[in-house]
């Protein structure tokens, strides 16, 4: 039995980037963990303070919903804020993926692309690279990065940081149990042809899918493997 641990920097992205391959790793008795570092949603008020606090308990509660119907087996809000990592010491983030790791002993790490758009996400990737040194008890022996729809394909002219699969998961036991848990994030879900419309969602893992013959897939960038 493996553990697993998928480190995301706002809520559904947990979801977007790897629900299918979670859904399945849970099917085949694995034990999976999220640790969710932001917030989500509050950049986009005016104000960070002047949010509505209700709407960030509503998605946390759509989080744990999601995370229930995929098998995560515990789902962690770490609260920062959203699209700000930049303005935090960068080892603050990594104490918490450290904290993760302590806890939960993950041999596969699943977390974002270095090359997306989102800050948040590349911030994410560093610390979780960080914690993920061979040089203290209970590192990882697998790191992979996701792709996140709305993130990762809009990093143009960036081309030293494009996402290049190359380890493939075939879906197509779990794809129906991925777009039920994205229905969980009511505000989230955007209308055809935004890319986190659920026919984009689909859409992606057929692609994915046509590359290794099979109906769905989820694409990763393996970073780090220690046999």
């Amino acid at each position: 039995m493996n553990k697993i641990l998928v480190v995301a920097a706002h809520p559904d992205d947990e979801v977007l980037g790897v629900g299918g391959t979670i859904a399945m790793h849970a099917k085949n008795g694995s034990e999976c963990h999220a640790l969710i570092l932001g917030e989500g949603i509050t950049a986009r008020g005016e104000r960070r303070e002047l949010f509505d606090g209700r709407e960030q308990v509503e998605l946390q509660e759509e989080a744990r919903k999601s995370a229930r119907i995929l098998g995560y087996e515990s789902i962690t809000f770490c609260g920062l804020p959203d699209v700000r990592f930049d303005g935090l010491e960068l080892l603050d983030i990594v104490k918490m993926v450290q904290k993760a790791f302590a806890e939960f002993n993950p041999d596969q790490v699943y977390t974002h692309h270095y090359g997306d758009l989102n800050i948040d996400h590349r911030l994410t990737y560093e610390a979780t690279l960080c914690a993920c040194r061979p040089a203290q008890k209970g590192y990882p022996r697998e790191l992979f990065c996701f792709e996140t729809l709305s993130s990762t394909e809009w990093n143009f002219g960036r081309r030293n940081h494009a996402f290049f699969p190359n380890t493939f998961v075939d879906i197509s036991q779990t794809m129906e149990t991925k777009i039920d848990a994205m229905k969980c994030y009511v505000g989230e879900v955007r209308p055809y042809p935004h890319p986190r419309s659920l026919e984009s969602i689909r859409a992606l893992a057929m692609v994915r899918g046509s590359t290794i013959n099979t109906e769905y897939a989820e694409a990763f960038e393996q970073v780090l493997r220690i046999l």
